[in-house]
């Protein structure tokens, strides 16, 4: 069984009846011990994953006399005492439709007892290493090309805007808890069928990871990957053209639940989060898809019951740059962590057809990380981490930025970067 959301609704005293319209919006219940505060203190809409608020934000509900909260409960088997076990950790009556809606009625706040993840089994710690932050136990290359792993699709979701420039999909894949990875790595996938020219299997795509090691179930058992599907446009035939599709990304892009994908890996150590300190300070630089591994982490710090989520003091900072706000990639959950986490989570995007740079030209992820040189500095001349996913072409201006201020404190760019390397602070996965 697995909770993934929950909507509460909020009705005055004038007019509660449990089968009343929603009176207020969507709470996030990623990090279960707050969904009560939330709704206590801020009294209006905030993001939820997945979902989106039925009323306009930040509109007020006063008087508040009744309550009722409903979570979507998936793979529901009462057979399996699951009945029981919601009974026992809401200490409420409920009911369950067949839409699987589980709805608990109480009079107010104070009359329920939500349910936390250590009640419903959901605490992320049976994946860790001992201590947590080892990364002695990373492994790599468990599957290779002439035995690749077989896993299976779950869903493959269409997760841009309809001006957004092509198309992502996030695509969950079951692998049992057979292909365990830690976040920041990558898995090979082998495309089906053979290559025209020569008739030799295709070549493995990787793809970072876009989930932590415990999937977006929590289980253990998935992982996901966020793939945008490679066309050409041709401007003779003014069509897209088949013959030049991205092979791999065309057969993600196209997979329907069951479907099978032939995969190796994991690959990759370049990207792994240093965790033995918690007061680390990361600084996640992506373009477009590349902000797979990116996900991966902020669901490791912020949105999962993990020992590093527990024990994490610092500034995670992300910058995202894709074309127009229709083509942000997991919004919903990124505004989510900087809402509820604003010491420990900050957030910038660089919207290239919708934002201008302090030039007047369009506004570019270098542009936009340009903004903050002299803090980002600062940031890794004390420590920080740096990461770079996704398009190579951003690379020059952001190091030419980091160049300019090295200049302006009399230091040699040069020997400062090879100093953040040789402290394994600048990690670089770009293509």
């Amino acid at each position: 069984m697995k909770i993934v959301s929950a909507l509460a609704f909020v009705s005055t005293a004038s007019a509660f009846m449990p089968s009343t319209a929603p009176k207020f919006g969507v709470l996030p219940v990623e990090r279960w011990r707050e969904t009560r505060s939330l709704l206590w203190e801020c009294g209006s809409v905030t993001h939820a994953s997945g979902l989106k608020p039925m009323i306009p934000e930040r509109r007020r509900c006063v008087r508040i006399s009744a309550l009722v909260i409903s979570w979507h409960v998936e793979n529901w088997e009462p057979d399996k005492g699951q009945s029981n076990q919601l009974t026992e950790s809401t200490k409420q009556p409920f009911d369950l439709n067949s839409c699987g809606f589980l709805t608990i009625h109480a009079l107010s706040l104070s009359t329920i007892e939500l349910p936390n993840r250590t009640s419903l089994n959901l605490k992320q710690d049976f994946l860790e290493a001992s201590p947590y932050y080892d990364q002695s136990a990373v492994i790599t290359n468990v599957y290779k090309n002439k035995a690749p792993f077989t896993g299976k699709i779950v869903s493959t979701k269409r997760i841009v805007g309809p001006k957004a420039t092509g198309e992502t999909c996030h695509i969950i894949i079951d692998h049992n808890g057979d292909f365990p990875y830690w976040e920041g790595q990558s898995w090979g996938v082998i495309p089906p069928g053979v290559r025209e020219k020569d008739g030799k299997p295709h070549a493995v795509r990787l793809y970072s990871i876009a989930s932590s090691r415990y999937g977006d179930d929590m289980t253990g058992k998935t992982g996901s990957l966020c793939v945008r599907r490679a066309t050409y446009w041709c401007p003779e035939l003014q069509a897209e053209d088949p013959a030049k599709k991205g092979i791999c990304s065309n057969f993600l892009c196209d997979t329907q639940p069951g479907d099978e994908v032939m995969m190796t890996g994991p690959a990759g150590k370049v990207m792994l989060m240093p965790e033995e300190d918690p007061n680390t300070d990361y600084i996640m630089v992506a373009t477009g898809t590349g902000i797979a591994p990116f996900r991966g982490f902020v669901r490791r710090l912020f949105f999962e019951d993990t020992p590093a989520a527990n024990a994490y003091k610092g500034e995670a900072w992300l910058f995202l740059g894709v074309a127009n706000s229709d083509a942000l990639l997991y919004d919903d959950e990124f505004q989510d962590a900087k809402a509820r986490f604003p010491e420990n989570f900050r957030l910038d995007y660089a919207l290239s057809r919708e934002q201008e740079n302090k030039k007047g030209g369009k506004m570019y992820i270098q542009d936009k990380v340009e903004e903050y040189a002299d803090e980002v500095f600062n940031k890794l001349d004390n420590g920080a981490h740096i990461y770079f996913c996704g398009l190579k072409g951003m690379m020059p201006g952001i190091q030419d930025m980091l160049a300019e201020v090295c200049k302006s404190k009399g230091l040699d760019y040069e020997e400062w970067i090879k100093g953040l390397k040789a402290k394994k602070q600048w990690h670089v996965e770009v293509y």
